[in-house]
């Protein structure tokens, strides 16, 4: 079974950096997509970054790497604003065999806060 193990939340003054990381373990043929979504409080879930959408409130601010030989995805995300307050779900769009594709796996999600 395919899993998602996400890290690097935690508590940032705005204007600050954080880093997220994600790391994908179990059987993956192919990955066909992977990044991040995010939730704020009484908000829906919205996409943050999977390459090539990026959400317009981020896009010059976060920046996202990966290494899908290692099956990792990471979150850049600098001068933090006191809305990007949310937790942050790595994402995971994978094929697990010829006749098994786009699979869709969620991270249990990582606590980001901006507060002065």
């Amino acid at each position: 079974q395919v899993q998602l193990m996400e890290s690097g939340g935690g508590l940032v003054q705005p204007g600050g950096s954080l880093r997220l990381s994600c790391a994908a373990s179990g059987s993956i043929i192919s990955i066909n997509a992977m990044g991040w979504y995010r939730q704020a409080p009484g908000q829906e879930r919205e996409l943050v970054a999977v390459p090539p959408k990026f959400a317009d409130s981020v896009k010059d601010r976060f920046t996202i790497s990966r290494d899908y030989a290692k099956k990792t995805v990471y979150l850049q995300m600098n001068s933090l604003k006191l809305e990007d307050t949310a937790v942050y779900y790595c994402y995971l769009n994978y094929n697990r065999n010829v006749l098994v594709r786009n699979v869709e796996v969620w991270g249990q999600g990582t606590l980001v806060t901006v507060s002065s």
